[in-house]
């Protein structure tokens, strides 16, 4: 007689304390759970903010007055400029900070897709440096912002008359192209990045005081983006998408985290300051000729070098 044979126990009858298989899916003491809906506690990371906010001002908001004021003979007409060199450090900066937020993200996020907005960033970026280059350093010969390339009175009067579409080329690559794979791809690792900062914890969705004082240089860094890069149809998307997504999240009983709301806060204010900067100038003739159409959003170069430039002549003419 041939003994008992032995019962294999059944693969799903794991032993009690055993770890779980991993996937997507396991089966615990109460159902199917899901792995991606369990949630890591998210501290303020008020060290990249902090970074990411001082190098936006100094990097690409100070590199125009960094070649405005350093003297020419530093730096001639022919080589690069002081802003040119903060312009390279920022594309090199930006991705990093970038990259080091997203992997603060407690939420695994979509990789491959944060690599190739790096990259466009980058591309973008580079193009920008160029042009923006050039455009700047023709303000010493007279360029004016505030005017169209065809109407500037350096570039108007030009022979043969196919340089002028030089120029315009030149100008489409820093204001169009240059923008576009700059500032779309930051738009949307921000926004990745925003997917990520949601919590069903109610005590993680608030600021500390550290996130309170840097909202302000954060937000009106963006406004300057905004208005400068004129991209206020990408901002406000991306505005709406953030809106959209708080309302989807909160139906499922999840709240922003206080890097989520540093972020949305931000985005806020930015809208605020806009409106304020439109109706302040609303009634600039010269500024509404520039920039006709229904979205009236003017630079605040264009603005310098038409009414603070002409501020700066008459009191030297005194």
């Amino acid at each position: 007689m041939q003994g008992a044979a032995r019962r294999r126990p059944h693969p799903a009858a794991a032993a009690p304390g055993s770890p779980q298989p991993a996937g997507p899916l396991y089966q615990g003491r109460h159902g199917a759970v899901k792995s991606e809906d369990t949630f890591k506690t998210s501290q303020f990371h008020f060290d990249l903010w902090f970074y990411f906010t001082l190098q936006n001002w100094v990097l690409d908001f100070g590199r125009p007055i960094a070649m405005i004021i350093l003297p020419l003979e530093w730096f001639p007409l022919n080589k690069p400029s002081a802003g040119d060199y903060f312009h390279m450090a920022y594309n090199v900066i930006t991705p990093f900070l970038l990259l080091k937020l997203i992997e603060r993200s407690p939420k695994t996020l979509p990789r491959s897709m944060v690599y190739v907005s790096i990259i466009m960033f980058v591309m973008g970026a580079s193009i920008h440096l160029v042009g923006d280059s050039v455009n700047h350093r023709l303000i010493f010969s007279g360029y004016q912002h505030h005017l169209s390339v065809r109407e500037n009175p350096i570039i108007k009067n030009l022979k043969p008359e196919t340089l002028i579409d030089s120029f315009e080329l030149l100008y489409y690559y820093d204001e169009y192209l240059g923008h576009s794979m700059w500032y779309i791809p930051f738009f949307l690792i921000l926004f990745i990045y925003f997917t990520g900062c949601f919590t069903p914890v109610e005590e993680e969705s608030r600021m500390p005081m550290a996130a309170l004082l840097l909202i302000g240089p954060s937000s009106l860094y963006y406004w300057y983006l905004v208005t400068e890069g004129q991209i206020f149809i990408l901002y406000i998307f991306t505005f709406f998408a953030m809106m959209a997504l708080v309302m989807h999240q909160k139906r499922k009983g999840l709240v922003l985290d206080s890097n989520g709301l540093f972020l949305f806060y931000s985005f806020i204010i930015t809208l605020v300051l806009i409106a304020v900067w439109v109706i302040w100038l609303w009634n600039d003739k010269i500024l509404r000729k520039k920039y006709p159409g229904v979205i009236y959003i003017p630079e605040p170069w264009a603005f310098y070098t038409l009414h603070m430039n002409n501020l700066h002549a008459a009191k030297e003419s005194l």
